[in-house]
């Protein structure tokens, strides 16, 4: 009775889109699938990646992740990825076809990144102040953005800095923790979730953006919003030498050595010691986001892959 009833329903939908995680997702569509109803898989995270950058190992249940991943491309008629990183996955472990995978980069609303000038409030008196948004997991170097306030506080002497960390986390209690260890919490604010005003605020505040993500081949692999945010915001950014945070940013961004926050310290630095270039990356930035990869133009690949999975 339960699939005559899915049957029905499917009889009404043209398509299906889901998004991962989980790469179970697959096992919801399956039953509504038809001749006249499509799945179109929105290609978010490379769970088996995840699955390595958080255990550190290759077992039975990184295999098991690989399968789902596998599943989940099988039923998919056309597949959305969010980087040529993510599309190369797809024809490879995926096994599609090329003209059925679209890129689609999850570019930002200007509407919602508005430039602001400075509140006094956030700058609290100091000469510089960073800013990070984002997740704060295991996989997101928050540990190395401390690692490197503590080389540019004591190694460097360079102390008129403030960081804000703006965002939650399964590991954000142990950040604070390790703040406090370092005698950085007069340098550093965790904010917590903040709302877009205040996040805003923040953001148009900041001297400089950072992407503390670590090199692993998760976040080698994959587009970090965070990234188009800040330069959307004129922002320049220091971030590890990651495969497509190097194809977003280009020359908005300096790169340090892979997961070494004492050289993350010294591309701070530089840029605290040369505002011209930090202007310049910003406006580099800026250029790059509003002419190349806002969702205005992205939303057109968007619609596009609709208009492909509708012709199957």
């Amino acid at each position: 009775r339960l699939l005559s009833k899915i049957k029905k329903i499917a009889g009404n939908i043209d398509i299906i889109q889901a998004c991962n995680p989980p790469d179970l997702i697959y096992l919801v569509v399956k039953p509504f699938l038809s001749k006249s109803c499509k799945f179109i898989f929105d290609h978010h995270d490379i769970n088996p990646e995840l699955y390595i950058a958080k255990f550190g190992r290759k077992d039975f249940f990184y295999r098991l992740m690989l399968y789902f991943e596998r599943q989940t491309f099988k039923y998919a008629s056309t597949v959305i990825s969010t980087n040529e990183s993510y599309k190369r996955i797809a024809l490879e472990r995926g096994k599609k076809k090329e003209n059925d995978v679209f890129v689609v980069r999850s570019g930002p609303k200007l509407d919602r990144l508005q430039l602001l000038p400075p509140d006094e409030h956030y700058r609290k008196d100091c000469d510089i102040i960073l800013g990070y948004v984002g997740v704060i997991g295991q996989q997101e170097g928050i540990d190395h953005l401390l690692q490197a306030m503590n080389v540019i506080t004591q190694k460097h002497s360079f102390t008129s800095i403030h960081l804000y960390i703006c965002g939650s986390g399964p590991v954000l209690n142990e950040m604070k923790s390790m703040c406090n260890d370092l005698l950085l919490n007069k340098f550093v604010t965790f904010t917590g979730r903040v709302s877009d005003e205040v996040l805003m605020k923040i953001l148009n505040s900041t001297d400089i953006c950072i992407n503390s993500d670590t090199y692993n081949e998760m976040n080698d692999k994959s587009t970090m919003n965070k990234i188009m945010e800040y330069m959307a915001l004129k922002k320049p950014i220091v971030q590890y030498q990651l495969t497509e945070g190097k194809y977003s940013a280009g020359i908005a961004s300096l790169y340090a050595e892979n997961n070494n926050p004492s050289d993350m310290a010294d591309k701070i630095m530089f840029l605290v010691n040369n505002p011209d270039k930090r202007k310049s990356m910003g406006e580099f930035g800026y250029n790059r986001v509003t002419t190349e990869l806002h969702w205005g133009i992205e939303s057109k690949k968007y619609l596009a892959a609709i208009k492909h999975t509708l012709t199957l």
